[in-house]
């Protein structure tokens, strides 16, 4: 059963009569073709016993087609009302629909006035976002295959950044030399914004790379992923150039061991709330636990950060399939900052990463 038919499942086994699914990346996942519209309106429209249609910019339409969607697909000018011709559309199908299911994580509330005004006795009961975030939770074999060649595209650009490392540098010119080696390969996104950081700049976790220079005898944080078929990597490797100082070798030693734990720890059975503390539980001992301050890690596939979430207070129980990435962090203001991460997916009997980069402390 593929992706739209767990969601015409869903509708009719919940009495829902169509589905609004307006995410760009949610639109990807059912349909196999991803753009961000921008300004412009962009949605599935889904039903129970029906073909669903695609409806977006015009200038969408052919490029939705070649990419093997083999449904309806409508377009609309700039100077159209998108709402009145969605409704059109719908009432070709269902003549009055009334229960409805939205992404309320995601629809704004303009566009969400606009579905109303247009079908006033509409009432938007289901919670799509709910239903996605569970159907994207266990990834295929397929879907796995894709985010294992994008932590092959992963480990590459850390072989780049780390070649590039020199004196003098800025760290926006190390994220230029990675990202212009990867589309010279063909890889022409990004899953984020590029991080590279030195020093003391590493210690404001996610603050983009700066034109501060490289010096020697600090640590350098490099965060990146790529697109691969529409699916992510994610990683962070934290590597020395020179000989940093004690305390910098330190922190990346406690936060080594934190990574390495958890993630030989993670297998089917263990909640995602036990796995943080297993992390949490090494930084805390060795003095650290104040600095260590986001979750363990997040979901990743058709989205850099998806359900699950892998904190404190989360039962949910791994299961094979599931994939998330493991990546403490100790970040000292004006001092330092250390965060090492792999993306995994949880076996049948453990895990197994998707990059392969060594994160023993590698000296540049």
């Amino acid at each position: 059963m593929n992706h739209l038919q767990k969601l015409q499942n869903w509708l009719a086994q919940n009495h829902f009569e169509v589905a609004y699914v307006s995410n760009p990346t949610n639109v990807a996942y059912f349909s196999g073709f991803f753009a961000d519209p921008e300004e412009r309106v962009q949605a599935l429209l889904v039903f129970p016993d029906q073909d669903p249609f695609y409806f977006g910019p015009q200038l969408e339409v052919e490029a939705v087609k070649a990419n093997g969607w083999h449904y309806p697909a409508y377009g609309y000018l700039d100077h159209q009302a998108p709402f009145d011709l969605i409704a059109d559309q719908v009432k070709k199908r269902v003549a009055n629909p009334t229960r409805w299911a939205i992404e309320k994580d995601d629809l704004a509330f303009g566009r969400y006035e606009k579905l109303q005004q247009a079908f006033p006795e509409a009432k938007f009961l289901g919670d799509a976002s709910r239903f996605i975030e569970q159907a994207k939770l266990i990834k295929t074999p397929d879907e796995i295959a894709l985010m294992k060649a994008a932590g092959k595209e992963a480990d590459f650009a850390f072989e780049v950044g780390f070649k590039a490392v020199q004196a003098g540098r800025t760290e926006q010119e190390i994220v230029a030399e990675i990202e212009y080696a990867l589309m010279k390969r063909g890889v022409m996104q990004m899953s984020f914004d590029t991080i590279v950081q030195a020093g003391a700049d590493a210690s404001d976790p996610h603050e983009g790379p700066k034109a501060t220079q490289i010096k020697p005898d600090e640590l350098i944080l490099f965060d990146l992923g790529t697109v691969h078929q529409g699916y992510m990597s994610d990683a962070t490797r934290t590597i020395a150039f020179g000989h940093p100082n004690a305390k910098a070798l330190e922190i990346h030693k406690v936060c080594l061991e934190a990574q390495l734990t958890a993630q030989a720890a993670a297998k089917p059975g263990l909640t995602a709330a036990e796995l943080d503390h297993i992390a949490r539980d090494v930084i805390t001992k060795a003095g650290y636990g104040e600095y260590f301050i986001h979750r363990l890690g997040h979901g990743i596939g058709t989205s850099t950060h998806e359900f699950p979430s892998i904190m404190e207070g989360n039962e949910l129980q791994l299961q094979p399939g599931m994939c998330f990435s493991i990546e403490p962090g100790i970040y000292i203001p004006g001092v330092a900052g250390v965060r090492i991460e792999d993306c995994i997916h949880i076996t049948e009997n453990g895990n197994e990463p998707f990059t392969h980069t060594p994160k023993e402390l590698q000296y540049i």
